[in-house]
């Protein structure tokens, strides 16, 4: 028998969303495939959600991602969007490179997605050019946020920033006022919605609601992130439950 898929991830002191949406993702999907997995963790000082916190976390991630290759987990998630968003453009790609050859380096080499690497390619894979964006946020790291992906070939049509500080609020925000938000934003023609620019703000109970609203493929940061470590295991990205992009047609 196949020993468990190690999922690693490298996570802010403070979210307490990444530990549970992504593996209520995975364990979801051992209803209906065969792969296991276990879950492992490695965390960088962060409360507030401001730039110079989220700069110095960031400078956090290279132990962290030693120490889960100490694990010798099958592939790394760094869980902070805005925090490698804030870095400058294109920053996911160098976050991701460096993470990797410090997995390497320690002898066991393990592939390294970023949430906010993910987004962006999740984007891509559903063929979405137009989209609206919703961030717990401050509203300048919002703008860093949309300017980023506008940066990647995207059109940011609209974005809600909910302006929230501290991060262990962000984790309290309740997802049921997810659609809502929504309902006040113009999604007609958009091609997706990003529900959750963040793996801390929860939102995967929303994602089949505002689906159903809107009639548009919904995307969080922690459902893009949940298909990147599947592919990056040669794994069926397929999860019950969890929007457009996992339902097995992409």
């Amino acid at each position: 028998m196949q020993r468990p898929f190690r999922i690693g991830q490298i996570v802010p002191s403070s979210n307490t969303t990444m530990e549970t949406e992504i593996p209520a993702m995975l364990l979801a999907r051992q209803q209906i495939r065969p792969e296991r997995f276990t879950f492992h963790s490695s965390r960088m000082r962060m409360k507030k959600v401001v730039k110079e916190e989220l700069a110095a976390m960031d400078g956090e991630s290279d132990r962290c991602a030693v120490e889960l290759s100490d694990a010798r987990v099958d592939v790394l998630g760094y869980a902070c969007l805005v925090a490698i968003m804030a870095m400058g453009h294109g920053y996911h790609r160098v976050s991701e490179k460096r993470l990797q050859a410090h997995t390497a380096t320690n002898g066991a080499d393990a592939p390294v997605i970023t949430s906010a690497g993910a987004l962006v390619d999740a984007l891509t894979v559903i063929g979405a050019r137009r989209i609206v964006v919703v961030a717990p946020y401050m509203k300048p790291l919002t703008e860093l946020v949309v300017d980023y992906i506008r940066n990647e070939g995207f059109e940011v049509v609209d974005y809600r920033a909910l302006e929230i500080p501290d991060n262990l609020d962000v984790g309290r925000h309740d997802p049921a006022r997810l659609p809502e938000i929504v309902a006040q934003m113009d999604t007609r023609d958009v091609d997706a919605i990003v529900l959750s620019a963040c793996v801390q703000m929860p939102s995967l109970p929303a994602i089949a609601k505002v689906e159903a609203q809107t009639g548009k493929p919904v995307i969080t940061a922690a459902v893009a992130t949940t298909y990147a470590i599947l592919k990056s295991l040669d794994l069926e990205p397929v999860v019950p439950g969890a929007g457009a992009l996992l339902s097995g047609a992409y």
